[in-house]
């Protein structure tokens, strides 16, 4: 939603707020109000009979039955009154129905046309535009330095994460990749060409964009985005547990409060309960397998053997694990499709 849009709406929030404290006092039945001002003054003539007589019935005026006589026949009145002017409901009158529905026709349209009329809406797209503009100049600055210092990563690496705030991606994809053949082991670098990848490639982050993020992960296991998109990888393949494990390191080291970390809980709580449903095959990785320091690694590549092909289907899962020499539980995993086959792998301590 833009700017434009936002502050249009919350200026209608503001005028109904003014409506719905300006219609109800109008819209009141106003008979009822007339009726209970009247039913007030009769009380009150009544309490002063009462006084009257009390008076009269001290000073002798009245005898005991006569004053108990006159005490009936008051109170009866009362409550015939009560009964004759109590609750019956009379419609809302004509005069206020129309009042409110001018005021209600006519706040809206003085609130705005006043506005229009001596605000200035303009700003509020101009405001927009210029933060556009800004970006565009930022953009052409740091092109221009890197045209001049052709092996400055530090303006690659910038320029690139400008293109991607704004959406250019290819742009971000062409700028991460000149940072990354100048200096491949800067753990931000190599994330951010994973993600520029994965999205022009319709947001698949198997192949290139998982080593990319594995080897960043190696370097840097606190790397945020390379903890995102490696969740987002092994959720992408059904492997649930791993995909689990990352999102709740990740959620260890972002603001709990804030709306990034409440969809990475989301995401996490998602995983996890998919991995506990047993729709991964592997048993729900934790804390207690934590990456060794030793930065060991397996590539390769898995075929299927032409005997074997008419016996696969696309969608059959392929589990690839490695094993510690001296044998023993599996140290680290990939789960794939066979569609996905042949698939080029990495096996880090990242994984593990």
């Amino acid at each position: 939603m833009n700017s434009t849009t936002t502050f249009w709406i919350i200026a209608a929030a503001f005028v109904a707020l003014a409506l719905a404290f300006l219609l109800p006092p109008l819209l009141r039945n106003r008979q009822l109000a007339i009726r209970a001002g009247r039913r007030s003054i009769n009380i009150a003539v009544y309490r002063d009979q009462m006084k009257e007589m009390e008076v009269d019935h001290r000073n002798g005026l009245l005898t005991d039955e006569q004053f108990a006589a006159a005490k009936i026949e008051l109170e009866a009145r009362l409550a015939q009154d009560a009964i004759e002017n109590g609750d019956e409901v009379q419609p809302v009158s004509r005069g206020g129905r129309v009042l409110g529905a001018v005021l209600a026709g006519l706040v809206p349209a003085l609130a705005f046309g006043l506005y229009l009329q001596i605000g200035n809406p303009a700003a509020i797209a101009e405001s927009t535009a210029r933060g556009e503009h800004d970006i565009m100049k930022l953009i052409q600055q740091v092109e221009e330095k890197t045209r001049s210092e052709p092996n400055n990563v530090e303006a690659w690496a910038m320029l690139a994460r400008t293109y991607a705030s704004v959406g250019h991606w290819p742009e971000a994809q062409g700028a991460y990749e000149k940072a990354y053949a100048l200096k491949p082991d800067v753990p931000a670098i190599m994330t951010g060409l994973a993600e520029t990848i994965a999205i022009n490639n319709d947001r698949n982050l198997q192949g290139k964009p998982m080593q990319l993020v594995l080897q960043a992960l190696e370097k840097d296991p606190e790397d945020i985005k390379g903890l995102e998109l490696a969740g987002i990888g092994n959720f992408q393949v059904k492997n649930y547990a791993q995909a689990a494990f990352y999102f709740k390191h990740l959620l260890k080291l972002i603001p709990p409060a804030s709306p990034y970390a409440q969809d990475i809980a989301e995401a996490h709580k998602e995983a996890k309960r998919l991995s506990e449903s047993g729709m991964t095959g592997m048993d729900n990785l934790s804390d207690r397998a934590k990456p060794a320091a030793g930065g060991a690694s397996i590539t390769g590549q898995v075929e299927i053997a032409p005997a074997l092909k008419a016996k696969v289907a696309a969608n059959d899962v392929v589990f690839l694990f490695a094993r510690p020499a001296a044998g023993g539980a599996p140290v680290a995993a990939i789960r794939a499709s066979a569609g996905n086959i042949p698939l080029k792998f990495e096996l880090t301590d990242a994984m593990a």
